[in-house]
């Protein structure tokens, strides 16, 4: 065996030990690929995921030259490219070397810095069986053609990276069918005891209003049943959000029934077909869920309207109140609750949330998530 044959050897599995190591996918593909990088002859590289409809991002990227990593990498993310068209054409099967590349040749065109000789590179598509992720660009100095074996070791990387995000995406599902349970039996176990004793409650209030003349008395048990009646909402309430249900039957419907009960008649728009990936329509749902919960704590009415808009490239939600409003004040990071977690869980998605409010003028939140 030639010592470039061990060497390899040895690089691949100090590439597999840090694969296993790592959780989070981003830093683990970085770490890996500065381990590939250091090891080989290979001198940079950069990772695009590509989503089902063909979109690319680019997640990662290791000693770029100053032309490519000019504006936060504009050349490499803007304008099209022969590897990421043939990933979308399923016609990228295995490592191969680029003949040229656009976005590389628009960053030496216009002139933005050092290429450091950085003019063509070879790419492989990262994969795990026939679930595709993305792809792998690697590149060196003064280098128009990889040779056979440094491709068939590219491919070897790439298969352990695949293999890897795969473990990780697999990990995140059980992590989250884990908490879908936890939150199943904890809504089980708030309304077998909590939600009871607060009917109880009521039934007890009820009961004292008519077993006294004492006007007094019976005022002090109406307000005990109005309190454990608004008690007994919230409750069921909170049940809901641990386990909604009719979300099987839709994103609008789950949205009204919640709506409907907490007493609030709203007014919904629809512009765009409603299919989402679950993770979005989740977000979603639990965005128009605290907004809905705010309208009612909060605005003083019991009527809202909502809004859906969807594009080809995002998704715009308005829940809009004409109730007391409200006013932040600029200088302060501090939100409420409710707000901040609507802005937490659009930016978990990458998307963002903003409001409009104005004291007796009622409030409107709009959110956006990209699609």
């Amino acid at each position: 065996m030639r010592d470039n044959d061990h060497s390899n050897i040895g690089i691949l599995k100090e590439i597999a030990e840090l694969l296993n190591e790592e959780t989070e996918i981003v830093s683990m593909l970085k770490g890996a690929l500065v381990k590939f990088l250091n090891g080989t002859n290979f001198e940079t590289g950069w990772i695009f995921f590509i989503d089902e409809k063909g979109r690319s991002e680019l997640v990662v990227h290791v000693n770029l030259p100053e032309a490519l990593e000019y504006k936060n990498c504009h050349y490499l993310k803007k304008g099209g490219c022969w590897c990421v068209s043939r990933y979308r054409n399923e016609e990228l099967k295995k490592a191969s070397n680029i003949i040229e590349c656009q976005r590389i040749e628009s960053a030496i065109t216009a002139n933005v810095g050092d290429h450091e000789g950085i003019t063509h590179h070879a790419t492989v598509p990262l994969q795990s069986g026939q679930e595709r992720f993305g792809i792998l660009n690697v590149a060196s100095k003064d280098t128009v053609r990889f040779s056979e074996e440094e491709l068939a070791l590219l491919e070897s990387v790439a298969f352990q990276m695949g293999s890897a995000i795969k473990r990780i995406l697999l990990t995140k599902q059980e992590q989250e069918m884990a908490l879908v349970k936890e939150r199943n039996r904890l809504a089980r176990d708030l309304h077998d005891s909590v939600n009871q004793l607060l009917f109880s409650v009521t039934l007890t209030a009820r009961a004292g209003i008519e077993m006294t003349n004492d006007s007094d008395v019976k005022e002090t048990f109406k307000e005990i049943q109005h309190l454990t009646q608004d008690a007994l909402t919230e409750m069921r309430a909170l049940i809901w959000q641990l386990r909604p249900k009719g979300l099987e039957n839709g994103l609008l419907e789950a949205i009204k029934v919640y709506a409907e009960m907490l007493g609030l008649k709203l007014h919904v728009t629809v512009s765009g077909v409603l299919q989402f990936p679950s993770r979005i329509e989740e977000t979603l749902f639990r965005v128009a869920q605290e907004a809905l919960n705010n309208v009612r704590r909060h605005a003083g009415v019991l009527e809202a309207a909502l809004y859906i808009t969807v594009t080809s490239t995002d998704i715009l939600l308005v829940i809009r109140d004409e109730g007391r409003g409200f006013v932040i004040d600029n200088n302060t990071k501090l939100l409420s609750i409710g707000l901040q977690s609507i802005k937490d869980r659009a930016k978990s998605v990458g998307g963002k949330a903003d409001w409009v409010s104005e004291i007796g003028k009622g409030t409107e939140l709009l959110i956006r998530l990209p699609y």
